[in-house]
C-alpha cells in the first residue's frame, strides 16, 4: 500500500483555519465570506496563475475563443473515447486561473427553473435546498442592473448587464420565436423562464466580471487572507479519518500546510480527483492503485453529468452579422476600441438573447435551451465558409446519462478519466431530435425571410432522426457545464452532507463547488454555483441561513389546470 507522501518543505507554524483548495468561481465566493470574520485566517490554493487586469484575453469578453484550448488559461481536458459518438472524444475545458472557469466561460447568467430546486429538495436530507431556501442567496450574490423586483437582487458582488440584441438578427429571432407559437418573457432568471428573452450577462461595462473580480479582489487585502497561485495541491493530509492539511507543490518545490479544515473547490473534475488521491473514494478502485483507503465512498467520481450542444447555423444574406470582425484585418481597430473604450463589438460575448423551451408535453419545465448569437462561429473561433451568417446553439438540459471522473494514476498532474456517455439513453437521443426540430422550425419562420441564406449546418441533406443524431454524434460539443460528481445527499452514493458540506466519514473536510450538485440544472451552471457557495459559506460559519422567500413563480402544469 501506499503511505501518506512525505514534503519537502514542511512548516508547522504555517496554519490555517481554512484551507481553500481552488481559487475558481466557488473558491473565490468562500473566500471573501470566510474571511470577513478577522479573527478567521483563509488560505486560498489556486494551480493556475493570476487574473491579472492587464490581460486582455480574460476581461475582453470576445475574446473568449482565444483562451479556451489555450494552456495558459485551460486546463484542456478531453473525455474517454465516447462509446455513442464514434469512439471520438469530446474537449473540455476548464478554467486555469484565478476565477476559475468564470474567467474563460460564455458569460450567460442562468440561475436554472424553480423546479431543478425542487428536485434537488425531493432528495431524501435535502429539503433546505428548494427554490425558496436559495433565492435568497440568488438574490444576495446579485446586482442585476435590469431590475427585476422580488426575484432579482439588487447590491451583490456579481453584477449583471442584460444583453442589448440591438443587432436585427436578434429581433429577427425573438419574432421568429413567437411566430413559431413560444412566447416571450421578460427575464429567464424572474417569474418566468420559459420562453425567450434577452439574457443576463457577467459583462460590467465592457469588461468580463468574474467570480475573481467580483469576490477575490475586493478584498484581497484583507491580512487574514492569504492567495498562493500556481499552487497544485497533490493531495490531502489525513491523521486518521480527520484533515489536517494538505501538501502542494509550488516552484518546484512540494510544501505541507496545515488546516483547521480543508476544502475542495476544485470543480467536477479536480475535486473527485483529488478525493480518490488522499484515500476517499470507491475502495477497491483505489486499492488497485496501492492507495490506502481513508474512507470508502462509492460516490466519489460517479454521478458525473453536462450539458451537450451543437450549433444550427445559416448563411445570412444581408451584411449585418459579426462575422467580418474574425477577420484579421480587423482585429487590430476592434482590439483598439476595447482597450481605449470598452466598447463595441469586443465589448460583448454576443450571446445576448435565447430561451428555453418544452420539447414534449411530458415534462413539467423546459428541457431544452437555445442561445443565439448574430454570427456563425465555432468556440475556437473557426468560422463558417459564408461572408455573413447566424447560429443557435442547442441541446437538453436535464439529459438522464450519467458518467464518471476516475483516477489512473496516482499522479496528481495525471488527467482522470473522464465518461461523460452522451446520447446512450433513449430519452436523451429523443430529446436531441426535438432539439434540432424545434430550432429549425424557429429559424424557418417569416421574420428570418430577409435574411436567411440557407442551412449550413447540419445542411438540408440530414433530415430523418438517425440522420439528425449522427450529425449530433460527429459534431457536438460540450457546453462546459461538468457537475455532480461529488454529490450532496443521504444516500449510499452521496459524498457531501447537505447540511454542512462535510464530506462522509471523515472529519475537517468538506466540498463546496459543481461536483456537490445533485443534479444538473437547466441552463448553464455558474449561477447555481455560486448560490451554492453562498449558502455554504453560512452553513461552515455557522451562521443562521438566510429565511426562505416564498414568491410566486411561473409552473407550466399550474397554468392548464
Amino acid at each position: 500500500m501506499r503511505t501518506a507522501r512525505r514534503s519537502e518543505s514542511s512548516d508547522s507554524s504555517d496554519h490555517y483555519d481554512y484551507v481553500i483548495v481552488g481559487g475558481g468561481s466557488a473558491g473565490c465566493v468562500l473566500a471573501n465570506r470566510l474571511s470577513a470574520d478577522p479573527n478567521t485566517s483563509v488560505l486560498v490554493l489556486e494551480a493556475g496563475r493570476s487574473d491579472w487586469i492587464w490581460d486582455p484575453f480574460i476581461h475582453m469578453p470576445a475574446a473568449l475563443t482565444l483562451i479556451i484550448g489555450n494552456p495558459l488559461y485551460d486546463w484542456r481536458y478531453e473525455s474517454e473515447p465516447e462509446p455513442y459518438m464514434g469512439g471520438r472524444r469530446v474537449y473540455h475545458g476548464r478554467g486555469k486561473v484565478l476565477g476559475g472557469s468564470s474567467s474563460i466561460n460564455g458569460m450567460i447568467f442562468q440561475r436554472g427553473n424553480l423546479l431543478d430546486l425542487e428536485r434537488w429538495a425531493s432528495d431524501p436530507g435535502m429539503k433546505h435546498w428548494d427554490y425558496a431556501h436559495c433565492l435568497p442567496y440568488f438574490k444576495r450574490m446579485e446586482t442585476c442592473t435590469a431590475g427585476g423586483g422580488e426575484w432579482r437582487g439588487e447590491d451583490g458582488p456579481l453584477i449583471l448587464e442584460r444583453g442589448p440584441a440591438e443587432n436585427p438578427l436578434f429581433g429577427a429571432f425573438l419574432s421568429a420565436a413567437r411566430q413559431a407559437g413560444h412566447p416571450l418573457t421578460c427575464d429567464v432568471n424572474g417569474y418566468r423562464q420559459e420562453g425567450f428573452a434577452r439574457f443576463d450577462r457577467t459583462i460590467n461595462h465592457g469588461r468580463r466580471w468574474s467570480a475573481a473580480r467580483a469576490y477575490y479582489h475586493p478584498v484581497k487585502r484583507r491580512r487574514n487572507l492569504t492567495l498562493r497561485t500556481l499552487a497544485h495541491v497533490n493531495h490531502v493530509v489525513f491523521e486518521g479519518t480527520r484533515a489536517v492539511g494538505v501538501t502542494y507543490r509550488r516552484g518546484g518545490v512540494t510544501r505541507t500546510v496545515r488546516a483547521g479544515e480543508v476544502i475542495l473547490s476544485g470543480g467536477a473534475v479536480n475535486t473527485p480527483q483529488l478525493l480518490q488521491l488522499s484515500g476517499v473514494g470507491n475502495p477497491g478502485e483505489l486499492r488497485e492503485l496501492g492507495i490506502d483507503v481513508v474512507s470508502g465512498l462509492r460516490g466519489v467520481g460517479e454521478n458525473l453529468q453536462d450539458h451537450l450542444e451543437v450549433y444550427v447555423q445559416h448563411a445570412c444574406t444581408q451584411p449585418i452579422s459579426f462575422n467580418p470582425a474574425l477577420k484579421l484585418r480587423h482585429r487590430p481597430r476592434i482590439g483598439l476600441q476595447w482597450l481605449f473604450g470598452h466598447s463595441g463589438p469586443a465589448a460583448t460575448n454576443h450571446f445576448e438573447a435565447g430561451g428555453f423551451v418544452r420539447g414534449n408535453d411530458d415534462v413539467d419545465y423546459p428541457n431544452l435551451m437555445f442561445h443565439f448569437l448574430p454570427i456563425a462561429v465555432r468556440y475556437d473561433g473557426t468560422p463558417v465558409d459564408a461572408e455573413h451568417g447566424y447560429q443557435v446553439h442547442i441541446g437538453p438540459m436535464y439529459s438522464d446519462v450519467r458518467g464518471s471522473v476516475k483516477i489512473t494514476s496516482t499522479d496528481p498532474k495525471q488527467h482522470p478519466a473522464l465518461r461523460f456517455n452522451y446520447l446512450s439513453t433513449p430519452n436523451d437521443r429523443k430529446e436531441w431530435i426535438e432539439a434540432v426540430q424545434v430550432a429549425r422550425e424557429i429559424l424557418s419562420q417569416p421574420a428570418f425571410s430577409e435574411f436567411d441564406g440557407g442551412e449550413l449546418s447540419p445542411g438540408p441533406a440530414v433530415r430523418s432522426d438517425a440522420e439528425i443524431l449522427d450529425w449530433v454524434a460527429r459534431d457536438a460539443e460540450t457546453a462546459y457545464h461538468p457537475s455532480c460528481s461529488a454529490k450532496m445527499g443521504v444516500d449510499e452514493m452521496s459524498v457531501v452532507d447537505p447540511d454542512s458540506m462535510r464530506v462522509h466519514g471523515v472529519e475537517g473536510l468538506r466540498v463546496v463547488d459543481a461536483s456537490a450538485m445533485p443534479y444538473l440544472t437547466n441552463g448553464n451552471i455558474y449561477a447555481p454555483v455560486i448560490m451554492l457557495a453562498e449558502k455554504a459559506a453560512d452553513l461552515i460559519k455557522g451562521n443562521t441561513p438566510l429565511p426562505p422567500l416564498d414568491v410566486d413563480y411561473y409552473r407550466h402544469r399550474d397554468q392548464q389546470g
